[in-house]
C-alpha cells in the first residue's frame, strides 16, 4: 500500500509538470523570479508562509497570535490574553511566546519609539524564534548587504547590544514594478498567494507592485520611499507615467 501511494504522488507531481517559477538572475536588480511555462492569467503561482510575522498591537486580540487569522468570535486565548485560532498555532508558537511574555520590552520600545524604526514588532518576533530555536540565527544572511558603512554597523550593534541586554533581563525577492503581471493575495491567514494578473509567457520576469497603481509617479515615489525605503526604478516610473 505505502508504495502504491508513492507510485500514485509520484504520478500526480509528474501530471502537474515543473514548477512555474524559477529564481535566475535578473538585468535589473540583482535576483529575479521567472515563469518556467506560460501561466495563464489568474493561476496561482506559488504559495508560501512568512519568515516571521506579527500582529499589529491594536489586533492582538483580533487575530490569532501564529498565523494572524481574524478571530471569527470567542477564540482560544492564551492566559496572557494573545488569540490562537487552533491548538496547532498554539503548539507552534508555544516557545517564542513563551520568551516574548518573560521579556521586559520596555527599553526596546522606546529605542523603536524615538527613532522611529520601522516594524519593531517584527524584528522583536524574530529575536523571540531565534532565541527559542523556532528560526536560526542567520535566516537573514541572505538579505544582508554585502558593505555596510561604519555608521551603519555601529547603530546595529548598539540595536543587537539592546536586544541582548532585554533577553538577558528575561534570564531569549520579486522586482517590484508600475508594470505588474502577478499579485500576491492574503485570504484567511498570513500565507501570501502569487497569481497572475494577466498571461504570462514562458521566461517572462514575474513582477509585482507594493501599491495602487493608478497614483501618479510622484505619489507612488513618495509611498515606496516612506513605507518600503526605495525608489523604483521600472520604465513606467523613469518615463514619468
Amino acid at each position: 500500500m505505502l508504495l502504491r501511494r508513492r507510485l500514485l504522488s509520484t504520478a500526480a507531481a509528474a501530471a502537474r509538470g515543473p514548477p512555474p517559477i524559477r529564481v535566475d538572475l535578473a538585468e535589473s536588480a540583482g535576483r529575479g523570479v521567472f515563469a518556467t511555462r506560460p501561466v495563464p492569467a489568474g493561476e496561482l503561482l506559488h504559495s508560501a508562509q512568512p519568515l516571521v510575522c506579527h500582529p499589529s498591537p491594536s489586533l492582538l486580540h483580533e487575530v490569532c497570535y501564529s498565523c494572524l487569522r481574524r478571530k471569527p468570535g470567542e477564540g482560544r486565548v492564551s492566559s496572557g490574553g494573545y488569540y490562537f485560532c487552533s491548538d496547532a498555532c498554539r503548539e507552534q508558537a508555544k516557545g517564542f511566546h513563551d520568551v516574548d511574555k518573560n521579556a521586559d520590552w520596555s527599553s526596546f520600545d522606546d529605542h523603536c519609539s524615538s527613532r522611529g524604526l520601522k516594524y519593531p514588532y517584527m524584528a522583536k518576533r524574530l529575536a523571540c524564534m531565534v532565541i527559542s530555536g523556532a528560526a536560526n540565527a542567520d535566516c537573514l544572511n541572505i538579505l544582508q548587504p554585502a558593505r555596510l558603512h561604519q555608521g551603519t554597523l555601529i547603530e546595529m550593534e548598539e540595536e543587537f547590544e539592546l536586544l541582548e541586554s532585554t533577553f538577558r533581563k528575561a534570564g531569549f525577492q520579486e522586482e517590484v514594478t508600475s508594470y505588474p503581471n502577478t499579485h500576491i493575495v492574503w485570504l484567511e491567514n498570513v500565507d501570501a498567494k502569487l497569481k497572475a494578473l494577466r498571461d504570462i509567457e514562458e521566461g517572462e520576469e514575474l513582477r509585482i507592485c507594493y501599491i495602487d497603481t493608478s497614483m501618479d509617479v510622484n505619489a507612488r515615489q513618495k509611498i515606496l520611499a516612506d513605507g518600503f525605503g526605495f525608489e523604483c526604478h521600472c520604465l513606467r516610473c523613469l518615463s514619468g507615467d
